[in-house]
């Protein structure tokens, strides 16, 4: 049995290998309690592209309540990434308010970070991956997959293979993102008020 003596040291010492340090550290930059890595931008980005130059928005960052946290995560089987969101209040020159939603969910091993857009009666109007990690299964950001949600809203069916395609080679990432849009569809109605 050939080991390298710093590996058995370190192991030895209960210091964590560099493969561990490097994880907990991509997963510290993933989920920490800022947007980090040029998100916030690039969620800005899209709702310009959406919706033109003549809206006003603003961002905020809203604390989930537990009560309401807990009955989706239990109805839905899937938790949420923090007990906080982000989410945009899009405001249009007629006054019509829209509402991005910024969520994460896991993926095979890292993090799917992705953008709900609503109108104000929790219609999904679009959906966004904002950042897939994963080496395989992109094909979740792509503009086609992400439509088959206009429209639903939380009375909705959310069943992949049943109104929603599964991607070959994506069927976790697939599962997570739908489960993650369902959740938030979940959600909107709970806390409209509070936006």
């Amino acid at each position: 049995m050939t080991q390298s003596s710093s590996g058995w040291a370190f192991r030895r010492l209960g210091i964590p290998s560099i493969k561990n340090i490097t994880n907990l550290f991509l997963i510290f930059c993933f989920i920490g309690t800022g947007i980090h890595g040029g998100i916030k931008e690039d969620v800005e980005k899209i709702i310009k592209s959406q919706y033109g130059d003549s809206i006003v928005f603003a961002m905020k960052k809203l604390s989930l309540g537990k009560q309401d946290r807990t009955q989706i995560e239990h109805k839905v089987h899937q938790r949420f990434f923090k007990d906080f969101l982000y989410i945009w209040t899009i405001k249009q020159k007629n006054g019509e308010k829209m509402y991005g939603l910024l969520d994460n969910v896991k993926g095979l091993s890292m993090p799917i970070t992705f953008l709900v857009f609503f109108d104000g009666k929790g219609q999904i109007l679009n959906s966004h991956v904002i950042r897939y990690r994963e080496p395989y299964g992109g094909e979740i950001s792509s503009s086609k997959w992400n439509a088959q949600f206009i429209g639903r809203s939380e009375k909705s069916n959310f069943v992949v293979g049943d109104g929603i395609d599964g991607i070959s080679g994506a069927t976790i990432s697939v599962y997570s993102m739908t489960t993650g849009v369902m959740k938030l569809s979940l959600l909107f109605p709970l806390i409209k008020s509070q936006l």
